[in-house]
Formats: structure tokens, C-alpha cells, sequence
């Protein structure tokens, strides 16, 4: 479990990924050295991550949500082998090992994963893809859970400056994929190195990345173990509202603290979403109490997320220790 400071250190990440450990320090009221220390210690011990990720509708992309189910042995080779394409996020094992979810990204004309791979995989058992339409919770608006620990004006004091938008309108050049190729992996890479990447000087780099960042272009995640948080009771939830209600509920559950990811999707199921609980008791007082209240939903399924096995960025190569 994480104490006040990480979860301070973790609520600052949120508010700006990339700014400075002296004035996190600052704001937090440690040295930049403690702050050093506990960003070292929860990337080793918690997962914490800062990833850099485009808008995918600036980006041309399309996102859906992939449903598959395998035999036990099989799903944990078809979840593996999900992990390793470059075009995959969030890829989790549920339902007793048996169901595999992931996010697939997608551009106009190339959609290999859905129409050739998978379907020639023997092992699959079944197989579903919904489009997602529109994110209520997810991406750049962070579970609750993690964005607790600081006050107002301590939000206030670590926002980055404001500068005028990209001068593309929110479109991607050519030039920024080196850019989100890096953040994608860090996104708390040094400029030096950005800019050694990118063939840009130090300065040029961030001129650009504050621009694409003030419009929403280019937002910075923040990935974490949530058990740490204390919500050790993952669920994918399948929801089945009418379409007169649709934004009326996708509205209403984006203000529960319990989801960390909400969307509506193409399919029988119209809106899917990921519950954070602290166990079992607490989905099922989640499920029967607040979700129960909201009129319009006339059919759910849950299951349980055993593992996530890739979150937002490429899975990290692991940490060598002294």
C-alpha cells in the first residue's frame, strides 16, 4: 500500500507527467532527491509509469475493444503474443483465464489483427471487436482513485504554463512520430534526449510538445498497480442501455469514483467499463446499489480481471537491480 507521499507523488504525475522532481519536491514539501527516490522505488515496486499517447481520432485511428476466449493454456499464449503487437494496449486475462480483453488501435485501411490474425488462430474459441464510439472515463480523465492526494492550489502550482495550440489544429506532422515514439516509452524522457531522437534542438522539442499537449494532440498517462491504491477487485463491466438513455448513463456513471474506464461501443453491449473495488463485497454493493439506481440499463455482465498483462505503453524490459 501506498503512503500520503506516493500518493502525492502519484496525484502530481497526474496533473503533469513531465514536470520536475524540484518542483514536485516544492509543492510536496520534500527534497527533490526523496522525490527521486520514491519515483525509483514505485517504478520498481508499483508499475508506476509516465507514457506518452496521441488523441487516436487526431491521430486517424480507430480503437476497439477485443473479446476473446481460448482454452486456459491457449488464452495465456494468444494474451502473450497480443502483448507483443506493437498496436495493442490493455491487454488483460479474465473470467478464470479463459477471456482475453485488449484495446487494438487501428488506422483506415488496416485492420490485419481483426480480419486475418485472429481468425486464423486455431486455439480461439470465440471472438468479438467493438468500435469505440466515445470515452466517458479514460485516457487523459484518471480514475479518482489516484488524482486524491493534493489540495487545489497544489494542483494549481504543478499545471504546466499555458501556450497557444499547435498551429496544425490538433493534427499530427509526420516529423512527431520519433516524438511520440519516445514518450510512448517515457514519457518523462529528457529533452536532450527527445531532441537527440527527433534530430530537433532542446528547445524546438518543447515548443512542440507544449503545443500539442495544450490542445489534448498529446496527453501524458500515468500507469500504476491500483492494488496499491487498495482496490484489489478488478471487473470488466458489460453494459446493455437503451439508446434513449445511452448519454444520460454514460454521463451519470463517469462521476463514480468505482470506474476507471468507461465507453460507449458498437455491439449488443453499448457501454463497457472497468470497475476498481477493494474485493468482492464491494463490486456486488457497487452493482446492486449505485449502478442499480441508474434507469436505462436493462441488462449487465461482469467479470472478474485475473491479470493485466500490458497496460498503456510497451511493456517494459525489466529492471536490473545492483
Amino acid at each position: 500500500m501506498l503512503d500520503d507521499l506516493d500518493r502525492a507523488l502519484v496525484h502530481a504525475l497526474r496533473v503533469d507527467g513531465r514536470a520536475p522532481f524540484s518542483r514536485i519536491g516544492a509543492v510536496l514539501g520534500v527534497s527533490p532527491q526523496t522525490v527521486a527516490r520514491r519515483y525509483g522505488r514505485l517504478r520498481a515496486e508499483a508499475g508506476l509509469r509516465v507514457v506518452g499517447l496521441a488523441d487516436p481520432r487526431r491521430a486517424g485511428r480507430t480503437q476497439w475493444l477485443l473479446r476473446l476466449t481460448a482454452g486456459p493454456h491457449a488464452a495465456q499464449n494468444l494474451a502473450q503474443a497480443l502483448v507483443r503487437r506493437p498496436d495493442t494496449a490493455w491487454v488483460k486475462l479474465a473470467s478464470g483465464g479463459t477471456e482475453i480483453t485488449a484495446i487494438v488501435d487501428t488506422d483506415s485501411d488496416d485492420h490485419a489483427l481483426l480480419l486475418r490474425d485472429i481468425p486464423r488462430t486455431a486455439a480461439v474459441t470465440a471472438v468479438s471487436a467493438h468500435c469505440l464510439l466515445h470515452t466517458y472515463r479514460g485516457g487523459p480523465s484518471a480514475w479518482p482513485g489516484s488524482t486524491e492526494a493534493l489540495s487545489a492550489d497544489q494542483q494549481a502550482a504543478l499545471r504546466p504554463e499555458t501556450v497557444a495550440p499547435a498551429a496544425t489544429g490538433g493534427r499530427l506532422e509526420p516529423a512527431d512520430r520519433a516524438l511520440l515514439t519516445a514518450l510512448h516509452h517515457d514519457g518523462r524522457t529528457p529533452l536532450g534526449e527527445l531532441a537527440a531522437t527527433t534530430g530537433r534542438t532542446p528547445a524546438t522539442v518543447a515548443r512542440r510538445l507544449a503545443e500539442l499537449r495544450a490542445d489534448g494532440t498529446v496527453f501524458l498517462d500515468v500507469e500504476l498497480d491500483t492494488r496499491q491504491l487498495g482496490s484489489a477487485m478488478h471487473a470488466l463491466l458489460w453494459l446493455t442501455v437503451t439508446p434513449a438513455h445511452l448519454d444520460r448513463v454514460g454521463r451519470a456513471l463517469a462521476t463514480h469514483r468505482e470506474l476507471a474506464f468507461l465507453a460507449a461501443t458498437t455491439g449488443p453491449s453499448n457501454l463497457a467499463a472497468i470497475a476498481l473495488c477493494t474485493d468482492p463485497a464491494d463490486l456486488h454493493r457497487y452493482l446492486t446499489t449505485r449502478l442499480a439506481d441508474l434507469p436505462g440499463i436493462t441488462a449487465l455482465e461482469s467479470a472478474p480481471i485475473l491479470r493485466t498483462l500490458k497496460s498503456a505503453g510497451p511493456v517494459p524490459a525489466p529492471i536490473r537491480r545492483p
